[in-house]
């Protein structure tokens, strides 16, 4: 692809060295990470932490920061640059023009079991021991990779795409558009168990429903559960990583992002466009604000107001916690200081013990 129909399709892109040298105007045969460079390929550099990059890529071009500097050194080595007030979502929208993912075509395989009752859409792809059972509804250009699971009642929309080994539970719902990748269980009943008071548990059924919005992406070995009554929704182009536990009745906003490990018990609510660190915890019935932030591992036990950032165990704002772990790894320091003071105290007491019993005895003696 030649590097002016690169420039031409990203939308990211505020200038480059086409604007200067039009001749320039080479094959570009992929993309590459800036440390990793491969001969012919357009790389990234984020930021000017990075510029030593410049001098010594064998990559053919790269998408830079607006830096007048790196641009122009980079133009002095030949190479051909992009510069963009968001250099990483450049280079996204560029892998985007040379890597599809893998999508098999409409059919559905021998092997794969689907009950007559179920509806599926047109261009529907059903792979290998796929197993769609009674009054599922599958959207138009679906992609069912092989041994995904799908429960009775359970609606996926057009051009969602279920990765191997999914399950897709009973009374679920899935928007337009959403990836579900490998191992994820979506609408699996929720953990509701109801002590007696005889020290035993009456398990509660989880009746409810499980609803992704559209374009809502899924990583491998996440669950997102099944509530007794009512619904657990994760709304619109939220992105949930590997390991990501979400708990039956949670209610989760549009365009948030949650890294790996994230565990939200029941009934938790997080609003829009919410960023939380890797392995934070909320606890049941929380409310996190919109555009709220948790660094990672936090522990969130009581409400996050919108806009707020917060760390720490439990979680607490986050200029508070960073002096709080300032002061932690002084502590060593501080013990010893304090024991240092105490001994001063002790000799302190010492000899003002000694004081007033020789000033005791000078007053006997007068008398």
């Amino acid at each position: 692809m030649k590097f002016s129909e690169i420039v031409q399709q990203l939308g990211a892109v505020n200038s480059s060295s086409l604007d200067a040298y039009p001749d320039r105007d080479p094959d570009i045969a992929g993309m590459s990470a800036i440390e990793q460079p491969v001969v012919g390929t357009l790389s990234y550099i984020e930021s000017r932490k990075y510029k030593r990059f410049v001098d010594d890529t064998i990559a053919r071009g790269l998408i830079l920061p607006m830096d007048a500097e790196m641009q122009e050194r980079t133009a002095a080595r030949g190479l051909v640059w992009i510069g963009s007030r968001n250099p990483r979502l450049a280079f996204a929208e560029a892998i985007a023009l040379f890597y599809k993912p893998f999508q098999p075509e409409p059919g559905i395989h021998p092997t794969a079991i689907v009950h007559p009752s179920a509806k599926l859409g047109r261009d529907v792809s059903v792979g290998a021991y796929a197993v769609i059972q009674a009054d599922a509804v599958i959207g138009d250009e679906v992609c069912i990779h092989p041994l995904v699971v799908i429960y009775p009642d359970a609606e996926i929309g057009d051009r969602t795409v279920l990765h191997s080994h999914c399950v897709i539970h009973e009374r679920t719902r899935i928007g337009r558009g959403c990836v579900i990748h490998s191992g994820a269980a979506i609408g699996a009943e929720g953990f509701g168990f109801v002590p007696r008071g005889d020290g035993t548990w009456f398990k509660m059924e989880q009746s409810g429903y499980t609803i992704l919005e559209d374009e809502v992406e899924i990583g491998c070995s996440t669950a997102v559960d099944r509530p007794a009554v009512g619904e657990t929704r994760i709304k619109a182009r939220t992105k949930l990583d590997n390991f990501v536990q979400i708990g039956h009745d949670v209610k989760v906003g549009a365009d948030c992002i949650f890294p790996a490990q994230i565990a939200m018990a029941g009934g938790a609510k997080v609003e829009d466009q919410v960023v939380l660190g890797a392995r934070t915890i909320l606890s049941n019935r929380v409310v996190v604000g919109k555009r709220a932030r948790a660094t990672m591992a936090s522990v969130i036990i009581s409400d996050v107001e919108p806009g707020h950032v917060v760390s720490g165990h439990p979680a607490m704002p986050h200029q508070p916690w960073l002096r709080s772990s300032v002061l932690v790894q002084r502590l060593p320091e501080m013990q010893q200081t304090m024991k240092q003071m105490q001994k001063q105290i002790e000799t302190l007491q010492a000899e003002l013990a000694a004081l007033q019993g020789q000033q005791e005895q000078e007053s006997r003696d007068e008398v």
